[in-house]
């Protein structure tokens, strides 16, 4: 027998059992096929869970209050707006409605949704679990261009002088960032860096105007801003974060494919053909520009971007193209129902909703952190 014979007879001497059991390699892919199949349900479970919650909670939270409202009322009226053919309402009711309750509930959902989707991309640019919308020192920013209109007496004082000196702010505070930071940032612990001193710079240049040129009225409506508040939600204020949350989600979700390349680093997403520099700029960008809106129509409020995101992913996971969308519904449903609880719970006091946010935040986010070292 030839060497080549033996080792064909050698090949050949055990033939395959078709009843052996699944190699490792095997039953490791169906263990991962599983898993990814559980995560998909829960996904779309929760998905599902907050496009039914959202809806229903805005008929439920316009109609808490202190005039005595139900949800067929809330339906006749807005029906009557659209031009339905329906019984008109009273005036009380109708102005109650559609001038004071529903345009803050729909901010509260804007404002809660793009805070929430912000600090996800957020978390995610920076590596950094800790990062919020404010990180960039534009909640800082804006709290001067509101000071300085509220107690410089710039634009009259006017809501949308405030709105707009709020948001000039924020957007100096941002383009000092990006200074520091470089133009187009290098690495996530330089843009946290940069942020810290630009929240302490303009925080430093608020309390200066204050103790300079404030009085005891202008320094409680400067105070209860700083805190966050949804009070003086109009029409256009809400149109304008429509648009503006609506553009930013849309922006950040098209990038989702990036954003899961980043969250291993900057090596690895440059490895798989993403850009780094180019999609971090872009996306800092797009969360800046949208927290300025944001803030400047409703003040600081935080926790909302650092607490809900996390929240999310142990809901769906960390695939951006699903988080994102998520993170905005429950961010909405979120500060909806501690906006409605500010005002109300206290009443007939209205405590700002930013010191709510605060009071729940910071004990679920100690809960999710412990459950976090836990599972680790």
């Amino acid at each position: 027998m030839t060497s080549d014979d033996s080792v064909r007879t050698t090949t050949t001497a055990v033939p395959a059992d078709p009843e052996a059991p699944a190699t490792p390699s095997r039953a490791a892919r169906r263990g991962t096929v599983a898993a990814s199949r559980t995560r998909r349900r829960r996904a779309l479970s929760a998905g599902g869970a907050g496009l039914v919650l959202l809806p229903l909670s805005v008929a439920l939270a316009v109609t808490v209050g202190a005039a005595g409202l139900s949800v067929g009322d809330v339906c006749q009226i807005i029906a009557a707006h659209l031009g339905l053919p329906v019984e008109s309402p009273s005036p009380l009711r109708d102005a109650i409605v559609w001038e004071l309750r529903l345009p803050r509930v729909l901010l509260a959902t804007l404002v809660g949704g793009g805070l929430a989707m912000c600090g996800a991309v957020l978390q995610t640019l920076t590596r950094n679990p800790l990062a919020d919308p404010y990180l960039l020192g534009i909640s800082s920013g804006a709290s001067t261009g509101a000071v300085a209109v509220l107690i410089l007496g710039l634009g009259s004082g006017a809501a949308a002088a405030l709105t707009a000196g709020a948001f000039a702010g924020s957007l100096a505070a941002f383009c000092c960032v990006l200074i520091l930071a470089g133009a187009t940032p290098g690495g996530s612990l330089r843009v946290v860096l940069a942020g810290v001193a630009v929240s302490q710079l303009f925080g430093a240049l608020t309390s200066l105007v204050v103790i300079w040129a404030g009085d005891a009225q202008s320094t409680r409506g400067v105070t209860f801003w700083l805190l966050g508040s949804l009070a003086s939600a109009t029409w256009g204020t809400a149109l304008l974060c429509a648009g503006v949350t609506v553009v930013g989600l849309a922006v950040c979700w098209a990038a989702s494919p990036a954003l899961d390349a980043l969250a291993f680093g900057r090596e690895v997403a440059a490895s798989l053909g993403v850009a780094p520099g180019r999609t971090q700029l872009v996306l800092l960008v797009t969360t800046a520009l949208s927290t300025a809106v944001l803030v400047a129509a409703s003040g600081a409020i935080g926790f909302v971007g650092l607490v809900v995101p996390h929240a999310v992913r142990f809901l769906v996971g960390i695939r951006h193209r699903v988080l994102l969308p998520a993170c905005a519904l429950y961010g909405a449903i979120f500060l909806l129902w501690a906006d409605t609880a500010a005002r109300t719970l206290f009443s007939p006091r209205e405590v700002p909703v930013g010191v709510l946010t605060a009071l729940i935040g910071v004990p679920a986010f100690a809960i999710i952190m412990r459950g976090k070292s836990a599972r680790s």
